[in-house]
């Protein structure tokens, strides 16, 4: 089937650039000494994972219980969860998992940690629990004072296996914090087997942080116009796009797509939603949930009603999970349809 015979919107994936992706961040971190663990949001996808597996990858990382459960079923065996799991239930399944399944979560505090332990105690497997350590970007994680304390809460907790420290992201700004909780860590006499970096901003600097063992990174993957924006890329390494159509030119200097906020997502990047590769002059400023807006004035030569274009979008985790189907697409033929197995997957 060639992509032209494809209704639009649809959500393409040049197969070679993502290929070349996946070979370029396992390189990267084989050349550092890392284990990779890439981090599935990004595609959502069994078949994905199992190339990123094949390039040599450790395990996968997933974000939710739910997810972990999709990739599970689908015979992924290490998967780690960088995520505080909160209440009974939640809990339960993750022990499911843990029960054939060698899995690893993070927490920053000790309500997280004291559910983990009675999930474990009640499932009879001990559970591996790293400690998320706080960063600038002030998400979640703990201050090394409690990070220190929550490492020795786990290590002495029965029911639980300290298996050492989580960052996101983690660029150079955290090695002092990092060094600081891994020396008081030290003088506890508790090891610390893994130091889980990610971010893939932070893939660039790993070198930077010589204490990391692994690193969690997802958008290589396909890349996308946040990372190309913030210097970390460039748009040849962009191996998503959205094939979108023009359905009406309102005004010489306007253009409306058929791709609204349902299909690019309301991710924005100064001002920009996306951006048009036939038409690199072109903005993208404003979305409707099935319109999205283009401004003209820069362009020279502009669209016309009928012709198709294609937006790499700002953030290609979130267009992954709006769509239940990616199409991989090389010299114009599509060569696979993947459903997108763990879309909408948050609990």
């Amino acid at each position: 089937m060639h992509v032209n015979e494809l209704e639009t919107p649809s959500v393409l994936i040049d197969l070679d650039i993502m290929t070349r992706n996946i070979e370029a961040m396992q390189e990267r971190c084989d050349g550092l000494g890392l284990a990779f663990r890439p981090h599935i949001k990004t595609h959502k996808i069994p078949d994905i994972a199992r190339m990123q597996l094949a390039a040599g990858a450790v395990g996968i990382a997933c974000q939710k219980v739910s997810e972990a459960e999709i990739f599970a079923a689908d015979g992924f065996e290490d998967i780690q969860i960088p995520y505080n799991i909160i209440g009974e239930k939640k809990t339960a399944r993750l022990m499911d998992l843990a029960i054939y399944n060698r899995m690893s979560v993070s927490a920053d505090s000790q309500t997280t940690v004291d559910g983990l332990s009675a999930a474990a105690k009640m499932a009879g497997v001990p559970l591996r629990v790293l400690v998320e350590l706080e960063s600038e970007q002030h998400r979640a994680g703990a201050p090394v004072e409690r990070a220190v304390a929550l490492a020795e809460k786990i290590a002495a907790d029965e029911n639980l296996h300290f298996a050492g420290l989580l960052i996101y992201p983690s660029d150079a700004s955290i090695r002092p914090a990092l060094q600081e909780t891994i020396s008081h860590i030290d003088a506890l006499g508790i090891g610390v087997e893994v130091v889980s970096g990610g971010g893939t901003g932070a893939a660039l600097h790993a070198h930077e942080v010589p204490e990391l063992t692994e690193l969690r990174v997802g958008t290589y993957v396909f890349n996308d116009m946040t990372t190309v924006w913030r210097g970390w890329n460039v748009p040849e390494n962009c191996a998503m796009t959205v094939r979108t159509t023009v359905v009406s030119r309102p005004a010489d200097e306007r253009a409306i797509l058929d791709s609204g906020s349902k299909t690019l997502s309301s991710d924005v990047y100064e001002g920009r939603y996306g951006y048009i590769v036939e038409y690199p002059d072109a903005k993208i400023y404003r979305l409707n949930e099935e319109h999205g807006y283009v401004d003209l004035t820069a362009c020279e030569r502009r669209p016309q009603v009928g012709e198709i274009v294609h937006v790499i979008p700002v953030h290609t985790c979130v267009v992954t999970n709006l769509h239940e189907r990616l199409f991989g697409v090389r010299d114009g033929e599509i060569e696979v349809e993947w459903a997108v197995a763990a879309r909408g997957k948050v609990w």
